[in-house]
């Protein structure tokens, strides 16, 4: 087996692996009466789905022996980037909180996938190369899902994160504010790290 072949596999078990523990989630949230919206309100779920479908999608390329192009690099990119930043927010800001999953759901979408990405953006860097002008493509997503998260509050006064609902947040907005500020710098940082090693890495791995 080529290491194309070891790389499309893998892609494919992964990704296919996080559809699982969303689908089972999301059956697990309808059994407790919550609605398929509040289950897509969280980030978490939303970088995960769309790590998946990048996974897949990656592996369908390399089973076609075609070349990704500079536009399927950069939603590349911004699934990783943003699994990623997921990855250490919840690491940091949520793991000491009951997730409410099974342990090893919530194992693949806090821990494995985040790591798994990463490890494919370094295994197989991005062929097209990329600048920091498309750093502000991939901030696109979080800041889309801020705002959607935000305004959708106020009106039903729920949030699905403590940093960003004003009435849990320490200082109220000021918090919220600045802990969103904190985080997109995360983001920032994360993927002008991850920019930096796709341009250095050997793009012709397979």
């Amino acid at each position: 087996m080529t290491k194309r072949d070891l790389l499309a596999s893998a892609r494919v078990f992964f990704g296919l692996l996080t559809l699982v523990a969303l689908t089972i989630s999301l059956i697990n949230t309808l059994r407790l009466g919550n609605t398929p919206v509040y289950f897509f309100s969280f980030f978490t779920t939303l970088s995960n789905l769309f790590s998946a479908i990048v996974l897949i999608a990656g592996a369908i390329y390399l089973i076609r022996r075609s070349d990704p192009t500079e536009t399927t690099e950069i939603i590349r990119g911004t699934a990783v980037a943003a699994i990623a930043t997921a990855g250490l927010a919840f690491s940091l800001l949520l793991s000491h909180l009951d997730s409410g999953m099974v342990p090893w759901i919530n194992f693949v979408v806090h821990y494995l996938t985040p790591v798994i990405m990463v490890l494919d953006w370094l295994i197989q860097p991005p062929k097209a190369k990329l600048a920091l002008r498309h750093i502000w493509l991939w901030l696109i997503f979080p800041i889309a899902y801020l705002a959607y998260s935000l305004i959708r509050g106020a009106f039903i006064n729920w949030y699905p994160y403590w940093f960003i609902n004003p009435n849990k947040s320490p200082g109220g907005w000021t918090g919220v504010i600045l802990i969103s500020a904190a985080i997109t710098l995360g983001f920032l940082i994360v993927s002008s790290a991850l920019l930096w090693l796709g341009d250095k890495l050997n793009r012709s791995i397979v």
